[in-house]
């Protein structure tokens, strides 16, 4: 029987990706080239050859990741629509926000930002009342509040972004500028994030904690948003003219999600450690995830935002060469990125070589948010550099 089994997998292993592909998989590949063809009709003329280059990667992307994830293909298109939607009501008269009801109430991206804000928060009390009272349905309610809260926060950076060309070519970019859209970014790919790990392990235990650290970005975003203004379109900076912000900024917010979900996963490994030495038969001992899920997926978490941060990292350093004429220059910026990348960097190496797990680790990348959040939101706030522009 074990030799049947094996020949059956070495069959399907020889078998090609095309063999593999069904129906589904031909038309989510076509649909994503045909829009990606109609939005580059559209708006070819703002761009240049590396944009160009930029929207064929990222195309190509987008149908890797529909085929790996089938969830991310309703939620593209979905998302799709709503934005088509919404351009359609702008039309080129950015003015239409304020009295069209779809844009006024739904689409206008600040609109689309209040509600992906409000539902992130709904979903973590969804889940956390999941949790304690074993309902289902109300676990269910929470997955699908954390999704419409991600289709609005996406919809509503890709409406920015046109809304951004409305008010003038030469002010028109991508809306990852500034800390009240990468606010928005990170929100947007820290749910992502533990969406695909609920989906592939086949729990909602871990979503009150992930959307507790998202809940928090959004407290953030809506005091940025209400006490600073921040939420009005600002022509780039000169130094943010470039198509190397494009690749490099959703890099790194990859690599800050990921780790934000492994500091939060740390956060209930650490608690299901102390209420099974304290109490194994109650509540939170009986509730809270199993501790082998909790530590396979901060593994698998900090492993993901280390291969992106790496990636941004490089980025970032091709791009300061052509903006300032050197890869790296000690910017406190550039410092404490080699210092998040160091600290992750040692994490994966005790893990890897020395096999170690548990409490320790659990710690480490708790701590290693307070550190991630320092090198993303503390120099801006205490430090000056070639960075400055991204203060507070």
């Amino acid at each position: 029987m074990a030799a049947t089994h094996q020949a059956v997998l070495d069959q399907w292993e020889s078998v090609s990706l095309w063999q593999k592909l069904t129906i589904r998989d031909v038309l989510w590949g076509l649909l994503v080239v045909a829009g990606s063809g109609y939005a580059y009709a559209l708006y070819q003329g703002y761009m240049d050859s590396y944009e160009v280059a930029i929207q064929i990667g990222a195309t190509l992307a987008l149908i890797a990741w529909g085929l790996y994830w089938k969830p991310v293909r309703l939620f593209s298109l979905t998302v799709a629509g709503l934005t088509v939607v919404a351009l359609w009501r702008y039309g080129t008269d950015f003015d239409l926000r304020k009295s069209d009801f779809l844009l006024k109430y739904f689409l206008e991206s600040q609109a689309a930002f209040m509600w992906m804000s409000s539902l992130y928060v709904l979903a973590t009390f969804a889940y956390f009342a999941a949790l304690l009272g074993r309902s289902e349905f109300t676990g269910k309610t929470a997955t699908a509040l954390t999704w419409i809260a991600a289709t609005m926060g996406l919809t509503g950076l890709l409406v920015r972004w046109r809304e951004s060309y409305l008010l003038g070519a030469d002010i028109g970019h991508i809306p990852v500028s500034n800390l009240y859209e990468v606010f928005i970014l990170f929100a947007l790919i820290t749910a992502l994030l533990y969406l695909f790990y609920e989906d592939r392990h086949h729990t909602r235990a871990m979503g009150g904690f992930a959307l507790l650290v998202i809940s928090g970005a959004v407290a953030f975003l809506l005091w940025y948003t209400f006490g600073r203004d921040a939420y009005h379109i600002q022509p780039l900076i000169p130094a943010l003219q470039s198509y190397w912000m494009k690749i490099h900024v959703p890099a790194n917010f990859i690599g800050y999600g990921a780790f934000a979900l492994a500091a939060m996963l740390g956060v209930a490994f650490l608690l299901r450690t102390g209420a099974e030495a304290h109490d194994p038969n109650g509540l939170l001992a009986r509730v809270l995830p199993p501790l082998e899920l909790l530590d396979d997926v901060m593994y698998k978490a900090i492993a993901l935002g280390f291969a992106a941060f790496t990636i941004a990292t490089i980025l970032g350093a091709l791009w300061a060469a052509e903006a300032w004429g050197g890869y790296w220059s000690w910017d406190p910026k550039e410092t404490w990125a080699l210092i998040v990348w160091l600290n992750y960097a040692a994490w994966l190496h005790l893990r890897l070589t020395k096999g170690w797990r548990g409490a320790p680790m659990a710690w480490w990348a708790v701590i290693g948010l307070f550190v991630t959040l320092f090198a993303f939101l503390g120099v801006n706030m205490f430090l000056s550099g070639l960075h400055s522009y991204g203060s507070l």
